[in-house]
């Protein structure tokens, strides 16, 4: 007896989704991201985040519960334990000492030992000036590396800060990157192994490693067989990067893949409608965090360059209904880059409502007057005219930028829009600076953390310095640095708090990064899914991945 062909199709797509009770060793994600590159010092996509922490483990990082924990070492070293110490350096200047004792039984995918001498290896790669390490001032402050065995070394910095012991150190593998780094220090960002060997075991010290991959399209991930600690569940990972939400979402509910990544998955308001539909089938976690939505502006631009353009421009912006109307309200708005949820957060006393009037009227100030079309220009005939550039295939994104460009608009300003594909956008447009006007993003940060990367002038990103640093906007401003600096070395945390006041209103007056809102990640998780623990922070759920399961 022949079936019909509809219940045919009906079965086929039950058998689907069936699949991951099928392969309980085997899990497929997806995301929306492909990293533009694999090197943990260089590049700072979240999707090469995401990977990164199911194949490496750094020297410290944020635990869940917003601790600071060791990953790869024995113990946290503090001030009060005695295993961080006060020194002095030359010049009457205090620094730090910083002894570490790596944990025994870490070993590189091949099987070498991860020791001392790679922690001292990746120092002198970060250090160096030409090697492009996106965390390249966090390297510079290391004085020396003084290894006392395989196991055991100090790191001597050159100032005591609030985040002494916070290195979140990511690890490089000495004996496969070292002839590569050593051969040419100013091409090593495009020739190291992690890009042209992406798949040799030597380079990953974590629960699994990278297999396979389609660039563009998927990373296949193994279980590391050097991996020491707890077993993960699952013994094939595949990740496939779906660039478009949509898409990403159709793929979830045919059984394409078992989960969309929290972190890089569907966006709120596409979790919220399916949260309505699929309720019975998932469990849904909606997770607030440090996540700063926001737009870089471009301060090289001269029609950007007047701060009350960039005032006119947020006051001209009605995050409460974006929030409101996208987000059911569950995006909170963001009056500066520190979230209420941050224990350096302090109430600003100075915001921007949606005040168009007072938007048309610092535009006039500024000499941009409405001319033809009600699109405003200065008395050179420049027309305000401004490029906004985000990721491609971000629904949440990209209906952000016509509602910006609609409500602009309104107040007479020329809005172009571009989207480009995250590996592009991140991997060279923010990271050379090579955005015109402005650029709808997000940061992620920790706890209590200085954005020292992101406004200190010596972090603005030039073929001076390899394009190190995150100050894309290109701002610049003495008294902010000095103070930034002030803020790292207050080790009393009501001290930071205060100092903290007072970059949040310099900010607020400048405005080279206009804030949008707090950004809430949400996760799908199918109903036999056990083990995710969303993090609302910098390190991802997938640093715990080997606690991830199907329920039996």
């Amino acid at each position: 007896m022949s079936l019909p062909r509809r219940l045919l199709a009906t079965l086929a797509l039950c058998l689907t989704t069936a699949l991951p009770s099928l392969a309980k060793d085997e899990l497929v994600v997806g995301m929306i991201q492909y990293p533009s590159t694999w090197n943990p010092l260089t590049g700072s996509m979240l999707a090469k985040s995401v990977i990164q922490n199911m194949t490496a483990r750094p020297l410290t990082a944020w635990d869940p519960d917003w601790k600071l924990v060791c990953m790869l070492c024995v113990d946290l070293p503090t001030l009060e334990n005695g295993k961080a110490r006060p020194v002095e350096l030359e010049g009457g200047k205090r620094g730090v000492a910083i002894a570490f004792t790596l944990k025994p039984d870490l070993f590189w995918g091949d099987g070498k030992p991860v020791t001392s001498r790679d922690v001292a290896f990746t120092v002198e790669v970060g250090k160096h000036p030409q090697s492009g390490a996106v965390a390249a001032e966090a390297f510079r402050r290391i004085l020396r590396v003084e290894i006392a065995d395989e196991r055991t070394f100090t790191l001597v910095v050159d100032r005591l800060s609030y985040d002494y012991n916070d290195t979140g150190l990511w690890l490089l593998p000495e004996h496969v990157e070292r002839p590569v780094f050593e051969a040419n220090p100013a091409e090593y960002r495009t020739r190291t192994r992690y890009d042209a060997d992406t798949t040799s075991l030597a380079l990953y010290n974590g629960p699994f490693r990278i297999a396979q991959t389609t660039p563009g399209a998927s990373i296949v991930l193994e279980r590391n067989p050097a991996w020491r600690g707890q077993q993960p569940a699952f013994r094939k990972i595949t990740v496939k990067v779906i660039e478009n939400t949509a898409a990403l979402e159709a793929n979830l509910l045919s059984g394409s893949i078992d989960y969309a990544m929290g972190e890089l998955g569907l966006s709120l308001e596409q979790a919220l409608a399916f949260e309505k539909r699929h309720a019975a089938k998932y469990d849904f976690v909606y997770k607030p965090g440090l996540i700063h939505e926001h737009i870089d502006v471009n301060l090289d631009n001269p029609l950007l360059q007047d701060r009350r353009v960039r005032q006119a421009l947020l006051l001209g912006i009605d995050r409460n209904a974006i929030s409101t109307r996208l987000f059911e309200g569950k995006q909170a708005v963001a009056h500066s880059g520190v979230n209420p949820l941050d224990p350096m957060y302090v109430e600003p006393t100075r915001t921007y409502p949606y005040d168009p009037a007072a938007a048309r009227a610092l535009l006039d100030a500024a000499g941009f007057v409405v001319g033809a079309g009600g699109m405003r220009a200065n008395a050179k005939g420049e027309r305000l005219s401004i490029e906004l550039g985000t990721t491609a295939g971000n629904r949440s994104r990209e209906q952000i930028q016509q509602v910006l460009q609609s409500q602009w608009r309104q107040i007479g300003i020329d809005v172009r829009l571009k989207a480009e594909p995250p590996r592009v956008f991140f991997g060279e447009t923010m990271n050379k600076r090579a955005f015109t006007g402005l650029a709808l993003y997000a940061w992620v940060s920790r706890p209590g953390g200085v954005p020292r990367t992101t406004y200190h002038g010596d972090q603005i990103p030039s073929a001076a310095n390899a394009f190190s640093g995150q100050n894309y906007p290109g701002y610049r401003d003495a008294a902010v640095d000095k103070l930034l600096d002030a803020m790292e070395a207050a080790l009393d945390p009501a001290k930071r708090r205060a100092m903290f006041a007072e970059l949040q209103g310099k900010l607020a007056e400048d405005l080279p990064v206009l804030p949008l809102f707090f950004r809430t990640d949400p996760f799908i998780l199918p109903k036999a899914r056990k083990g995710v623990r969303p993090t609302g922070h910098l390190n991802t759920s997938t640093l715990w991945i080997e606690q991830w399961r199907w329920a039996p």
